[in-house]
């Protein structure tokens, strides 16, 4: 028997009727259909037909009645998940220390950290004067601050040298639309001063000037303002007028130097500026030019510079900073073919290397006075290590984070001159977690041109690679962006359940250096989704898993891998978790008015470019899709999401549903009140979380076994 609900909207004279049959059993229900509104594009040669470009019109009532529909759909088809969602979420909420405190950091006499409370969304940020035995003053409570909204998430954090005025951004609807404020500490009030839409705070050393980001129509940051408190506006000093660049800028931790730098995804510019002498002219540090990107820090008389003029791997040079000409450049790292030099940062003693080789994180340290060089050594076989916040400029503590599949986030302190390391804090997991208990492994597999591609793969002990298992196999390859292996206290839930959990290192990412992003980037893309493929090959053929028990999960540009998998092999996987999926490539690319679209043309394609609109046509997801079968398919996304926007998975659900042959779910769910991450409060995080694994596990286990924990 079905219960049917109708949504009647009356909009401009004009009524929206919607009608979806909602059925005791989900086998039952009717999917929303989504009406069909030509608009032919023409590009090139090719007239693109989009059917469901209307569903753009975010202040329609007819479209908020679409994705409602779609929602309550989703609903249904996962309500006979209700039980196991709860028992996750349970589960995952009991592995985490609710009410805990951060490891605090030093900075100008003043010990920062945050702590969390249990029943509470958000952190709340607090400080120390001299003493951790000190009285606690709280400079912000999130949870205050997000009282009635609903979304709330922080910005910028930055408090003036003096440590009396607090700058810091906020955004209240997901957007990303970050709103300025000034903070006296002194007495709690805020100040006048109010800064809308920004991409970045930094103070001057005279605790009244602030520099800020602007940012334009299609959230790109553009303009370097200057800000002294009191003032009715501010100054513009510059505008980055080409659309591919982007603003940002910064302190040096010296405190010496204010640094602006517009960047695209290939050019970089740079300019400095003294932090004692605010209202000077900037200068510039390293002009931009065609293919070659740059970062800097100061140390002393000299900026260093890193830089990949000589290769994609990146080189260390240092330049007098009253001298800055590029012929006065002094390579102190040259080139290393098997090594990527990610970034430097300088100390008052030292310089940090955070470098890659081979697929895995590197944190080399080195002294200014003497040379001498060493490396921190890690001894697992994959793992994560990255800097943590070190803002004090004179010390020999290195602070820093590691992970990994097995070993919950670590924060450890370095000392720089002796090498010894102190475990400051290790996350940790309610419940008895034992890591003896998990085992993960680095494998390889072979891509069509012969690369190797790594996979990173985590089980509970006992596994057997008899084909029988579930995975769940995660993927982005985008922007040269590493995906580094990490702990999740939320993973547990799969793993106990027989589960093995994997990521595939594709071409597109970063893992492997420069070069492995650019052959995953603009007309090498294919590799991103071929690579993919290869690596749930290998693992099916290994017996790791099969096809029956093989789940994918990727969000946003992972989303655009998904979409790509997923048409060029629906039959190689049972079930796609697609969360904020960039799908719509080509339609999107055209409007560039949209948010990080000129950015990207470097990493997806220009469609204005024949060759390059000819290229991305093999790869869309929404241009690829035809009358087959898919498989088992959520796709996740956010009304306010400001990076990919929600029309796109929502045009990808509505265009799939009306041609895929199969009878497997197709769900699209929309976070009427999030952003590109989903929800921002932790709870709620969880639930969504918890909604995810009941879907996988819906699909890749029985009920029996979805719902027993293994050993527990």
């Amino acid at each position: 028997m079905n219960i049917r609900q109708k949504v009647i909207i009356v909009c401009a004279g004009a009524i929206f009727l919607f009608s979806i049959s909602f059925p005791v059993c989900p086998e039952e229900a009717q999917p929303p259909v989504a009406a069909k509104k030509p608009k032919v594009i023409r590009i090139h040669d090719d007239e693109v037909t989009d059917n469901y470009f209307w569903l753009r019109e975010k202040d329609n009532p007819e479209v908020i009645a679409y994705l409602n529909a779609e929602n309550q759909y989703a609903e249904r088809m996962l309500a006979h998940t209700k039980d196991i969602q709860d028992k996750l979420y349970q589960e995952m909420l009991s592995r985490i220390k609710e009410t805990d405190l951060s490891v605090p950091y030093r900075m100008n006499g003043y010990f920062y950290y945050t702590r969390t409370i249990q029943g509470k969304q958000y952190p709340v940020y607090c400080r120390k004067k001299g003493s951790l035995e000190s009285a606690e003053e709280i400079l912000l409570d999130l949870n205050e601050l997000g009282a009635g909204k609903k979304f709330m998430d922080i910005g910028d954090f930055e408090v003036s040298d003096d440590g009396n005025l607090l700058a810091y951004s906020t955004d209240e609807t997901g957007f990303r639309v970050y709103n300025l404020f000034v903070k006296d500490l002194r007495t709690g009030r805020l100040l006048p001063d109010r800064v809308n839409d920004v991409g970045g705070v930094f103070w001057a050393a005279d605790n009244k000037t602030l520099f800020h980001i602007t940012k334009d129509s299609a959230k790109r940051p553009y303009r370097l303002n200057r800000h002294v408190l009191g003032a009715k506006t501010s100054d513009l000093l510059f505008e980055e007028k080409d659309a591919t660049f982007n603003m940002y800028g910064w302190r040096t931790r010296s405190k010496q130097y204010l640094i602006a730098v517009s960047g695209s995804s290939t050019s970089t510019e740079i300019r400095f500026l003294r932090a004692d002498r605010p209202m000077a002219e900037w200068k510039t540090l390293a002009s931009r030019k065609e293919n070659r990107e740059l970062n800097v820090d100061h140390h002393g008389d000299h900026f260093y510079l890193r830089v990949n003029d000589t290769g994609s791997n990146f080189r260390l040079v240092n330049v007098p900073v009253d001298s800055v000409q590029e012929e006065n450049w002094k390579e102190v790292i040259a080139l290393r073919p098997d090594v990527m030099l990610e970034s430097v940062d300088c100390f008052a003693d030292h310089y940090v290397l955070a470098e890659r080789k081979n697929g895995f994180p590197q944190i080399r340290i080195v002294n200014f006075k003497t040379g001498d060089a060493h490396q921190i050594e890690f001894s697992e076989p994959v793992y994560s290590a990255y800097l943590s916040y070190n803002p004090e400029w004179k010390t020999h503590l290195l602070r820093f984070n590691y992970e990994s599949f097995i070993t919950p986030d670590s924060i450890y302190d370095y000392n720089m001159d002796t090498r010894q390391q102190t475990l400051l804090k290790q996350t940790e997991v309610l419940g008895g977690y034992d890591p003896k208990q998990y085992t993960s492994e680095l494998l390889y597999a072979t891509a069509k041109d012969g690369t190797r591609i790594p996979i990173s793969i985590v089980y509970r002990k006992g596994f057997t690679k008899d084909g029988k298992a579930p995975m769940l196999l995660h993927g982005y390859g985008s922007y040269g962006s590493a995906y580094d292996v990490g702990f999740s206290s939320n993973s547990l839930s799969l793993l106990d359940r027989g589960f093995s959990e994997a990521i595939a290192h594709i071409r597109g990412g970063g893992e492997m250096g420069k070069q492995w992003h650019d052959a995953g980037r603009l007309l090498n893309k294919m590799n991103t989704f071929t690579d993919f493929i290869a690596a749930a090959e290998y693992l099916i053929e290994n017996r790791y898993t099969s096809i029956e028990h093989l789940a994918i999960e990727g969000g946003s540009a992972g989303g655009l891998l998904m979409g790509g998998v997923t048409n060029m092999r629906p039959d190689l996987f049972k079930a796609v978790v697609n969360r904020v999926p960039y799908v719509d490539a080509i339609i999107t690319m055209l409007d560039e008015s949209i948010p990080l679209v000129t950015g990207d043309f470097a990493e997806f394609g220009n469609p204005k470019i024949k060759e390059q609109y000819e290229y991305m046509k093999t790869f869309s997801p929404m241009d690829n899709l035809v009358a087959k079968q898919y498989p088992a398919i959520l796709v996740k996304t956010s009304l306010d999401d400001s990076q990919v926007m929600y029309w796109e998975p929502a045009k990808y659900v509505a265009k799939m549903r009306s041609l895929k042959t199969d009878k497997n779910p197709l769900l699209l769910i929309t976070n009427m009140s999030g952003g590109h991450g989903g929800s921002s409060g932790r709870y709620d995080k969880l639930r969504e979380t918890a909604l995810n694994y009941a879907f996988i596990l819906d699909q890749l286990l029985s009920p029996a076994a979805s719902a027993v924990r293994h050993g527990r």
